[in-house]
């Protein structure tokens, strides 16, 4: 999927991920609990989207520059963000428009699962990052498709799409499916050490009526949806 495809539901997705459980209480809150301490690092936003991660890393003392292909997507981002966070134009399947060793970490929110092939995205990653630079991001958990579609085949590398409605405008994602081993091989051969696979519980600050009704009420602890790593380049 083309990354300005995002430009014809900009709006609606950037109204609901700001609200919605799996974005604002899930995800990010998980994306920032393994970043950690941030301040004074200087990290890439790669597929920044309409910017919420960045507001909130830079919030908490980061030097951010966001990517992303949607030129939609970074009017939003630059209308959240401001002027002091650098915003570029650019394809993850194509060379950064950086040097090397410029970040100290990368985070990549939801973003690889898009893409065909990631060897040479990772290895642009890794090239952009300093030595012990870390690689911080979430795409879709495999076993979440596996549960959902268990005639398909678990273990293709596949291509999928799903309907949704964000916040009242209808929009179509299209995803790559992989299986836990063929994801972390691709880390391994991009040259990346794994330091945390982790599947976390929701934020604590969740408003009930979000949760799902087994987790509301009490008979699970959470929810499988996305699958969280942290990477570092040697």
């Amino acid at each position: 999927m083309r990354a300005d495809h995002y430009d014809e539901f900009a709006d609606g997705y950037d109204a609901e991920n700001a609200a919605s459980l799996v974005n604002a209480y899930y995800e990010r809150p998980a994306m920032l609990e393994l970043a950690g301490d941030v301040r004074g690092r200087r990290i890439l936003d790669a597929g920044c989207g309409s910017g919420p991660l960045s507001a909130a890393l830079r919030e908490r003392g980061a030097d951010m520059t966001g990517i992303d292909g949607s030129p939609a997507m970074l009017d939003l981002a630059r209308a959240r963000l401001g002027t002091d966070v650098p915003l570029q134009l650019a394809d993850l399947a194509e060379p950064l428009p950086f040097p090397d060793d410029s970040f100290d970490d990368v985070v990549a929110s939801l973003v690889l699962h898009y893409l065909p092939d990631w060897s040479a995205t990772l290895a642009e990653l890794r090239r952009v990052l300093k030595p012990g630079g870390r690689l911080i991001g979430s795409v879709n958990h495999p076993f979440a498709r596996a549960y959902n579609y268990p005639d398909e085949d678990y273990f293709a590398v596949e291509q999928f799409s799903e309907e949704y409605d964000f916040a009242g405008t209808p929009g179509v994602l299209t995803y790559w499916h992989r299986p836990l081993h063929t994801i972390i091989e691709e880390f391994v051969a991009a040259g990346f050490e794994i330091k945390v696979i982790d599947e976390p519980a929701h934020s604590p600050d969740t408003p009930p009526e979000l949760l799902p009704p087994l987790i509301r009420s009490g008979e699970r602890t959470r929810f499988m949806s996305f699958l969280f790593f942290v990477l570092v380049a040697p």
